[in-house]
């Protein structure tokens, strides 16, 4: 398979009520939709699609104004889709798609970024972000091109090299293929319901007034009735220990009267200290024993240049599985991650399916538990964000919710795929995802796209 065009186009959306993860709130985001042309020596074409939301505040934390940053991310994607159109390599999406990133996305980055010296420099989770959405397409333009689910691509059938090719040579994966830590694609998932740090728990007066006067719950008792829910996500702040206490203690008896059966906490890197992690969980089993028995991992509490913040946390992975997220950029921070006692990550598909791929393998192969984490993937975003978990043994399901924050957005490929924008009795289903490629379907699908950005030919 070989590149031969690429398109980029901006979705943007505003969200129904605030998102708060760390130190910023989330009000609109802008969706970066990408299609790419290939061909292979046969002279078969096909297109395929990817797309990522750029989550700004979750790529790019800081005191820059957002719309800069945006503006930096769009300025990249659209760089990236001529790169990646210039990049020489053929075969299969893993393999270019491993190489662009090894060889050629660091040096654009470092250029992009000299080249305004003015700012502060984009991270790396903002370009492997970006690049995301060129990867999906990569894989699903492959599995188009040979009439075959790009799931079922990953083996020694299709790829020319095994693992160990991909990960230094390690001789633990000779003869070993990602096909080979993949399970039997689930039709259904168990979904996580995410609970913001602005997120309304109770109806009171001082919610009424902000009511977005639509159809969708609003209150997280409500929510859990709507959609059968059993698992809550806890967005917490990580710099009011009180405050986080507080939260985990509110939303966990809201659960226990509801029949949640679990709860993750998700500190969004901001804590620099395990034992601010530790003393609150350690106070939870003593005043609140069944929250605490609730409670299955903790997400990402510290930040997540794990390289600058090498924090050893083998005593507070004794007390709950403790998950990498935002450090989780490949399978070497996985492996670090690991060796300061991190026992389990979260993949998202926004950092690449080959590099959220190859981290699973890794991390299966050195027995760390797996989750796929969600991006408040909407649309496109969202079919091949629950394909993955659905290929993966999770500890238990996978995060969505897209349907919390924007859940008109995604209405055109909800006609479609009614079980994947809805949850239902606290489930997720994956059956109308059929056929080639990842699964979209997208010709059946009625939306209509802006003008590209950017479009670049060979």
């Amino acid at each position: 398979m070989k590149l031969i065009a690429t398109r980029l186009y901006y979705l943007p959306i505003q969200t129904r009520l605030p998102l708060k993860f760390g130190n910023e709130v989330l009000t609109e985001v802008t969706c970066a939709r990408v299609s790419v042309e290939v061909h292979d020596s046969s002279g078969r074409r096909s297109v395929g699609w990817g797309e990522t939301p750029l989550s700004v505040q979750w790529i790019w934390p800081s005191s820059i104004p957002y719309s800069q940053r945006l503006e930096k991310i769009e300025r990249f994607c659209a760089l990236l889709a001529k790169a990646i159109v210039r990049f020489e390599l053929s075969g299969h999406p893993i393999m270019i798609s491993h190489a662009f990133q090894e060889t050629v996305l660091p040096g654009l980055l470092f250029d992009f970024n000299q080249s305004h010296p003015e700012a502060e420099p984009m991270p790396w989770l903002a370009a492997l972000v970006c690049f995301s959405a060129f990867d999906l397409a990569l894989h699903d333009a492959y599995g188009l091109l040979l009439k075959r689910p790009s799931f079922e691509t990953y083996g020694s059938e299709h790829l020319p090299h095994d693992l160990a090719g991909l990960l230094e040579n390690d001789p633990q994966f000779s003869g070993k293929y990602p096909a080979d830590f993949l399970c039997t694609r689930r039709e259904q998932l168990c979904a996580w319901h995410l609970v913001g740090g602005l997120d309304p728990l109770e109806n009171d007066e001082t919610w009424r007034a902000q009511w977005p006067g639509d159809s969708h719950p609003v209150f997280l008792e409500d929510w859990i009735k709507a959609d059968g829910l059993t698992c809550l996500k806890i967005k917490l702040c990580g710099t009011d220990s009180e405050w986080d206490y507080k939260r985990l203690c509110q939303v966990g008896s809201i659960g226990l009267n509801n029949d949640v059966q679990w709860l993750s906490a998700d500190f969004n890197c901001t804590v620099h200290d395990p034992a601010y992690v530790s003393e609150i969980l350690a106070r939870l089993y003593i005043e609140h024993p069944m929250i605490e028995a609730m409670t299955l991992y903790v997400e990402q509490p510290f930040p997540y240049e794990l390289q600058e913040h090498k924090i050893d946390v083998h005593t507070l992975a004794e007390q709950k599985p403790l998950f990498l997220d935002e450090s989780a950029h490949d399978w070497r921070m996985v492996r670090l991650g690991r060796e300061l006692g991190w026992n389990g990550v979260a993949l998202k598909t926004c950092k690449t399916l080959t590099g959220a791929l190859l981290s699973a393998c890794w991390a299966q192969a050195h027995g760390l538990s797996l989750m796929v984490q969600d991006l408040t993937n909407p649309m496109l975003a969202q079919i091949s964000h629950v394909q993955l978990a659905a290929y993966l043994p999770t500890l238990m399901g996978v995060e969505t919710n897209s349907m919390q924050f924007y859940p008109d957005a995604s209405n055109p490929e909800a006609m479609i795929h009614p079980g994947l924008y809805r949850r239902r009795d606290g489930r997720i289903d994956l059956s109308s995802v059929q056929g080639p490629g990842l699964g979209y379907r997208i010709e059946e699908i009625m939306r209509e796209l802006p003008e590209a950005i950017a479009g670049f030919d060979r």
